[in-house]
């Protein structure tokens, strides 16, 4: 009978598919985990409890969260709603816009890129518009307005007919009005306001006669009065349709897609981000093109990074030119994903990595420049986790901690800590009772949108709490009556007081009432960590544990900060006692323990999936695992 140790030291690799339970062979099996519950992983190889959430709101509906940075001391949470935005400042009571122009199913789907005071905000079905603070500390929504010169506006034109369709004119003088006739059927009503071009010449429509004819002004002097094809309409408006994405690249702002014309992009002039005006191809002169291939390629999103990058509905692109010119602008395709179609997730840079959420809904793509391929290449970073993706909702990326938050369509975060150069790719998933519907990093702080029972709640990770949905209090004298949970009515919440836990009350008429009186409490709905390994693979010449017989003899537990501690390891959850100078079981003590802590294990097993051990607890007290070393006895 053989007696082997085996050293976990290590939880880099995070939570990973069962799918892996016959690799041991795999590094990322050694330091990757079965279940890694509400837990987050450190870089060093050790895991924690994650962070609470901290209370900060009440809304009244759905909404999404946008991240608002005026300058490196003021950064705004904005809270995208039904027809309004809502500015919230270090946890100030909000401001409210009202009204704004987004309904809450188009909410989904807006795209946005943010130049100091401004946020540009653009959707498919909606006229773009920018979000605005200005000195005073006022808000406002307009929209943009194209560089006009001369009464002509530099926007983008298209042809959306056939090419040998003809527009020909009445009159040709500047500021007279006659009848446009078109060959075909091209005109609607809703063409009247709306611009055309006739050989590069501008004119407006004033009113609306049949699908052929309109009535229209002169706003430059016609160079003919014969039938043309050379004729343009502008190309976004309330019939074509706005567009669907932005970015800033190279000093010019870039459109990407719209309703009628999915697959082309607009950049504006050099350090004129208004003007779109194409003029005679200089330098500094706007630029359009198509991305046509073999596939669609509805552009998605854009991203500024190396070069200008393009992710669409079938495809990811890279647009070179250093710097872009008409003459020097070059597009390649790089790898064929694609990006989903019902939704925008828009792409976080990790190191100089684009990561991006794939139509397949069940990936994140790490989108990367290798320099020896000098091409983009598309990691998929779920690949040995790919039960933790499903359908990303929105994403953002804490550089502090290192994490990459993503809500998905289910209701639960899942948590990327990820070291490229550390080969640190370690997922976990955070649950909270409700679902989380939205998140954003304002400064160093990830705020999130849950709803719990149809109610709506805006709250942080705070490394301070221990429960969610949670607020503080403190009084100069101890008190066994607290106020101030209006928002947890008539639940079931833990309660902490003066650092140790009290157990469970119910919020009635927005009061608790302890058992015994303190000075602080923190209140607030309990969460559930858990943490298991893989299943074991231990190989030796006389037996293993696969298909055999074995039995654990002893499981050490090296724990740091660690005020409770809940495991199974083969009799059921219990408590861990553990005296230490002289203070209670680990799992009420006033002061956080750092050590090793051995328990024992009885009877044997048969080998197969279930775990050596598991942890579960839900005390509303700070945990962390450094290593765990098994001691087992294998039946040879």
């Amino acid at each position: 009978m053989a007696h082997v140790r085996t050293y976990k030291t290590s939880f880099t690799s995070g939570e990973v598919s069962l799918e892996l339970a016959g690799r041991g062979d795999l590094s990322a099996y050694d330091n990757g985990a079965g279940t890694l519950s509400n837990i987050f992983v450190m870089p060093t190889g050790g895991i924690y409890r994650r962070a609470g959430l901290r209370y900060v709101n009440t809304v009244p509906n759905e909404g999404r969260l946008i991240s608002f940075e005026f300058n490196t001391e003021q950064t705004y949470l904005l809270v995208f709603r039904n027809a309004q935005v809502d500015v919230y400042e270090d946890g100030e009571d909000p401001i409210t816009i009202d009204p704004a122009p987004w309904t809450l199913d188009q909410i989904k789907q807006i795209n946005w890129v943010q130049s100091a005071d401004t946020l540009f905000i653009t959707h498919p079905d909606v006229p773009p518009k920018k979000l605005t603070r200005n000195n005073g500390g006022e808000w406002s929504i307009d929209d943009w307005v194209f560089y006009t010169k001369d009464d002509v506006i530099h926007q983008p034109y298209h042809k959306f007919s056939d090419d040998e369709v003809t527009f020909q004119a009445s009159v040709t003088g500047k500021g007279n009005t006659g009848t446009i006739t078109a060959s075909a059927d091209v005109f609607v009503a809703d063409h009247v306001g709306k611009r055309f071009r006739i050989e590069g010449k501008e004119l407006e429509v004033t009113s609306y006669t049949d699908a052929t004819h309109v009535q229209a002004i002169n706003r430059e002097a016609l160079s003919t009065s014969s039938a043309t094809v050379d004729w343009e309409e502008q190309a976004f408006s309330s019939h074509r349709g706005w567009p669907v994405t932005v970015c800033f690249h190279q000093d010019r702002l870039v459109l990407g897609g719209s309703r009628d014309l999915p697959n082309r992009l607009w950049m504006s002039k050099s350090a004129d981000i208004y003007n779109f005006d194409l003029g005679t191809g200089l330098d500094d002169e706007a630029i359009e093109f198509a991305i046509l291939s073999d596939q669609v390629n509805a552009i998605r999103a854009l991203f500024s990074g190396r070069h200008l990058q393009v992710f669409t509905s079938g495809a990811e692109w890279m647009v070179t030119g250093d710097p872009l010119t008409p003459s020097s602008i070059q597009l390649r395709r790089q790898t064929r994903i694609g990006s989903p179609i019902d939704r925008s997730v828009p792409p976080v840079d990790v190191d100089g990595a684009t990561l991006y959420a794939s139509r397949a809904n069940d990936e994140i793509r790490e989108y990367l420049f290798t320099d020896l391929e000098q091409a983009y290449q598309s990691g998929d970073l779920a690949l040995l986790a790919r039960h933790m993706v499903n359908k990303p909702i929105t994403q953002d990326f804490d550089k502090a901690r290192r994490q990459l938050h993503i809500v998905m369509d289910d209701g639960s975060i899942s948590s990327l800590t990820l070291y490229r150069r550390e080969k640190v790719t370690a997922w976990s998933r955070q649950l909270t009772d409700g679902d989380f519907m939205s998140l954003a990093l304002v400064g160093s702080d990830v705020y999130v949108l849950v709803k719990r029972n149809d109610n709506y709640f805006i709250e942080v990770f705070d490394d301070e709490y221990n429960v969610d949905s949670g607020v503080k209090y403190s009084d100069t004298n101890d008190q066994l009556t607290w106020n101030g949970f209006d928002h947890l009515e008539g639940q079931t919440v833990k309660v902490v007081g003066d650092g140790a836990p009290m157990g469970e009350f119910v919020v009635t008429s927005g009061s608790i009432t302890l058992s015994d009186p303190v000075f602080n409490v923190e209140v607030g709905l309990g969460y559930t960590h858990i943490v298991e390994p893989l299943p074991p693979t231990i190989a030796n010449p006389n037996a293993g544990t696969q298909g055999g017989h074995f039995r654990p003899i002893s499981f050490t537990f090296r724990i740091r900060n660690t005020s409770a501690l809940q495991l199974d390891v083969g009799n059921g959850l219990q408590n861990v006692p553990f005296k230490r100078f002289g203070q209670g079981v680990l799992d009420a003590p006033p002061k956080p323990f750092t050590g090793d802590k051995k328990v024992r294990s009885y009877g044997w097993r048969l080998g197969g999936v279930t775990p050596l051990w598991r942890i579960e607890q839900d005390t509303p007290l700070p945990f962390e695992l450094l290593a765990v070393v098994s001691e087992i006895s294998l039946n040879g």
